[in-house]
């Protein structure tokens, strides 16, 4: 690998390819923090330079993490499809990058492909890309992944409805299930972050939630109740009932040892949930990522957060789930600074998951210490949507009264169908339309009123509404 380079008559020499990585990436305060990021732009074009020319065989033989010392590589490097790398290892960056970006033969040549490609490559082939580029590439893979319904569908924006409450209130978040169906939101998840991480809370909300989306209101879609993946197995022994087992993930074992996860406890979970319910799946994990996490728990390894986020994509792959969303603007201005980084995050993080071939959503949000606002958000909303994001978010008002950040609304996800002519999910959407909530792909007028769903609507009231019924 060739370690140097001069660029407008100034000469750049790099100690190791994780440096030229680190330093390839764009501007991220995380990097900065870490003290690995470029110290200026004409030396990131020099590290791009580099990376651009790097046989894929380098990444292989050069893990970001020592195969020995972390279980992510080891997944990583075990699972990955031996006669596809071998047609692609002489391959540079660049040809990949030439590869993809004119692909033209379907998605499904793309994800043969993903099963030879390393997250470190991913990763490199990300920093080489503009935004453009990272839309364009990411808008031509189609993801799928099945639990109770099926999400990745050409032509379909999913939505993960997400009725917090700031006390785990069950009437406050039944209010806020009825009001994001209404708006035709939650066809890929409804799920709860809870306050309480306890076995008999979580149990609570579980029956509960189940209750109301799968018994009164019999919707097509899945449940969750996003606690510590122990949390969870604790309340299903107890009787507690779900669709999908979430869990956040990183990049290393060590970040991950400090979120109290390691592969073993996922397969047994992934087990137990399969035993109490076999119908489910195959698909029966939601994992949730966001760049810069190994960093905020000292566990970063002294890589860039671009190359650490693919690596969790690389460890979700192993256990194939149903949903992957980074939770991009999160985590704070240490490691995003402001809407220009977020952005870009946004738009690296939604093709490096699709490229491992994931059902890839994204958490477009912001806390409020950030410099970046309510246009800021709406443009990268609108931006993943054209990459082709498989889901977002819908929060009531695009304010979640419990984690206290802004995200994107019921309001946004449907306009961004109304945009770009997506869809719900089908099953979802066949639902919505016997509820007279949409009719051929749109909302009607009955749309955003939830009164159809109230325990005190009659049938004379349903008609009105324009519902063909009413599970009262």
């Amino acid at each position: 690998m060739r370690s140097h380079i001069r660029i407008r008559g100034r000469f750049f020499s790099f100690r190791s390819l994780y440096e030229v990585m680190a330093k390839a990436n764009e501007e991220k305060s995380g990097d900065r923090l870490a003290g690995i990021g470029a110290e200026s732009e004409l030396e990131r074009v020099a590290a791009k330079a580099l990376l651009a020319e790097m046989e894929l065989r380098t990444f292989r033989e050069y893990p970001a993490v020592p195969y020995e010392s972390d279980e992510v590589t080891r997944l990583i490097q075990d699972a990955l499809d031996e006669d596809v790398y071998r047609e692609i290892r002489g391959w540079s960056l660049a040809q990949l990058r030439e590869y993809v970006l004119s692909h033209t033969t379907g998605p499904e040549d793309l994800r043969r492909l993903s099963r030879g490609l390393t997250s470190e490559m991913i990763a490199g082939l990300a920093k080489i890309m503009s935004n453009m580029d990272l839309m364009v590439a990411a808008s031509k893979i189609h993801n799928h992944a099945r639990c109770r319904t099926t999400i990745g569908i050409l032509g379909t924006l999913a939505s993960r409805l997400q009725p917090n409450h700031p006390t785990d209130d069950p009437d406050g978040i039944t209010a806020s299930i009825k009001d994001g169906l209404a708006y035709g939101v939650g066809d890929a998840l409804i799920g709860i972050n809870p306050v309480e991480d306890t076995p008999n809370n979580i149990r609570r909300l579980m029956e509960h939630v189940f209750r109301v989306t799968h018994e009164e209101l019999e919707v097509p879609t899945q449940i969750s109740i996003l606690a510590h993946i122990s949390t969870q197995m604790e309340a299903l022994r107890a009787g507690g009932t779900t669709d999908l087992l979430f869990q956040s993930i990183a990049g290393t074992e060590k970040a991950n040892r400090s979120f109290g996860v390691t592969s073993v406890l996922l397969e047994e979970a992934r087990l137990q949930l399969r035993h109490r319910n076999p119908r489910l799946g195959p698909n029966v994990f939601y994992f949730e990522t966001g760049q810069g996490s190994e960093l905020s728990s000292c566990a970063h390894e002294g890589v860039d957060q671009v190359t650490l986020e693919a690596r969790c994509y690389g460890f979700a792959r192993i256990f194939r789930p149903f949903l992957v969303n980074t939770v991009v603007g999160f985590i704070g201005p240490e490691y995003l600074y402001d809407a220009k980084q977020v952005l870009r995050a946004g738009l690296e993080d939604v093709f490096m998951g699709k490229l491992h071939g994931l059902p890839m959503g994204i958490d477009v949000c912001y806390t409020n210490h950030m410099k970046m606002d309510q246009n800021d958000l709406e443009n990268l909303a609108v931006l993943v949507t054209a990459a082709r994001a498989c889901y977002l978010m819908g929060v009531p008002m695009g304010d979640d009264v419990m984690l206290n950040y802004q995200t994107t609304s019921y309001h946004d996800v449907a306009s961004l169908r109304q945009l770009f002519g997506l869809r719900p999910l089908p099953e979802f959407e066949r639902w919505l339309a016997s509820m007279g909530i949409m009719h051929n792909g749109a909302l009607t007028q009955s749309a955003a009123d939830p009164s159809c769903f109230s325990e005190w609507c009659g049938e004379e009231e349903c008609r009105a509404h324009g519902s063909q019924h009413c599970h009262a």
